[in-house]
């Protein structure tokens, strides 16, 4: 007889309980694959469970708030403690697995959600989980395919720094999930994944891994899959980057071989490592009396930026520097960019949001400087958007992150329209 499926109420109570009993080892058949090197035993009870017990003894535990947040539920338990109330919120997936789990002031309401932008029809596409590789790395994801007649031309989503879910979530705001459901409304198909480091960052931690392992192998593979796909146009198979992710789209292309064009969104043209550092100085200007632990940690960043420069792959020298392995940054001391999409004839686009301060204008002039005069090579910038192609007002900052929204409509169309117009 078939076990029936939980319901996200009865799944978040059974983690809850679990918790509270410290009952760790039993979590595992309820995590999602991209959680299982997260919520281990080992933090579970050395983090969560040690914040749980500087709370007191648990007492009564009320009804649960429920919402959808995208594809995902969020299931959140107001709980009294002996010392203060808090709500234990998880996040389910899709598939009704365990996320992520967070610890929320008791009355609080829950976060700001993502809403669907208003150039989605979801009646018009349909999605499909997949999965990126069969290895130890194996990665989940989503092609989101439109309605329409097939074959369709396709995108590959590339994420920007850090360890970004499929549909690179930044509080309530997921513009990759924007960009498919868009995109998708007008025939394109989309392909976004989990990142590596989203997946096995623990795992990846005790690697000596350079982009190669953090970003190109998998974008090669999303492009694998798509070309399998009997929906999907081989010939005309795209790749879009995001910050990072454009960085690293000529390297992607280069490898690749067959990519019919690339789309940059705010992406970098010089080294990760003076762009960390501007972004930082910009946010440390924006309080006229920075506190003095800002100053410490901007002036410890100019050191660790130096240590970079310094590196020599000659010598020994530190096995991690700012963050990241000495072999990632040592890899990208030899990458240029320009130089590499120079030796591609491919159509480019570039977009850019003239509020941003992670990958300011200077980025995007570099880009346009080199490479204005080349062929099928097209650049627009947008005054009143930020990284995350939000609009906003005034003088950029990372509190707008937090304020929900969706990739504006203007670069989205741009991109719909001049892929659309790219023939094989």
């Amino acid at each position: 007889m078939q076990a029936t499926a939980q319901s996200p109420a009865q799944t978040g109570r059974k983690a809850l309980d679990l918790l509270l009993a410290e009952r760790y080892a039993e979590f595992g058949p309820l995590l999602a694959p991209s959680a299982k090197d997260t919520l281990t035993p080992a933090f579970l009870r050395d983090r969560a469970g040690a914040e749980i017990r500087s709370f007191g003894a648990p007492g009564a535990i009320s009804e649960p708030v429920i919402a959808r947040d995208g594809r995902n539920t969020l299931v959140s338990f107001p709980v009294q403690f002996a010392k203060v109330k808090v709500s234990v919120q998880f996040t389910l997936n899709e598939s009704g697995q365990l996320a992520a789990l967070f610890f929320r002031p008791g009355n609080a309401p829950l976060p700001p959600l993502w809403r669907r932008p208003a150039y989605s029809h979801p009646e018009w596409f349909h999605e499909r989980e997949v999965t990126l590789g069969a290895d130890e790395w194996k990665l989940g994801g989503t092609l989101t395919i439109p309605h329409s007649k097939p074959p369709f031309p396709a995108i590959v989503l590339v994420h920007g720094p850090g360890p970004n879910d499929r549909d690179e979530s930044i509080y309530s705001n997921k513009i990759f999930a924007d960009l498919a459901e868009g995109l998708a409304s007008r025939g394109i198909a989309v392909l976004r994944y989990d990142k590596r480091t989203k997946t096995y960052g623990a795992k990846m931690s005790d690697t000596e891994y350079t982009v190669q392992q953090e970003t190109l192998e998998d974008a090669g593979r999303a492009l694998a899959l798509l070309r399998q796909r009997p929906e999907i146009d081989a010939k005309r198979i795209f790749v879009l980057g995001h910050s990072l992710g454009g960085y690293l789209a000529p390297r992607i292309a280069a490898q690749d071989g067959k990519v019919a064009g690339l789309i940059f969104l705010a992406a970098n043209a010089r080294r990760i490592e003076d762009v960390a550092l501007e972004q930082n100085e910009y946010v440390a200007g924006l309080d006229s009396a920075a506190a003095p632990e800002a100053i410490r940690r901007l002036a410890s960043l100019r050191a660790e930026v130096a240590k970079v420069k310094a590196l020599d792959p000659s010598r020994s020298g530190p096995p991690v520097v700012m963050g990241l392995p000495r072999a990632y940054l040592l890899d990208l001391r030899s990458y240029d960019p320009l130089a590499v999409l120079r030796r591609l004839p491919l159509p480019l686009l570039f977009l850019q949001g003239e509020r941003d301060f992670q990958v300011p204008m200077k980025d995007f002039l570099l880009w346009k400087a080199a490479l204005g005069a080349r062929p099928y090579t097209t650049f627009y910038s947008y005054p009143a958007l930020n990284h995350l192609f939000l609009t906003g007002d005034g003088r950029a900052s990372p509190a707008e992150y937090r304020e929900p929204g969706n990739f504006s409509a203007g670069p989205l169309n741009t991109i719909a329209t001049w892929l659309l117009a790219q023939k094989h």
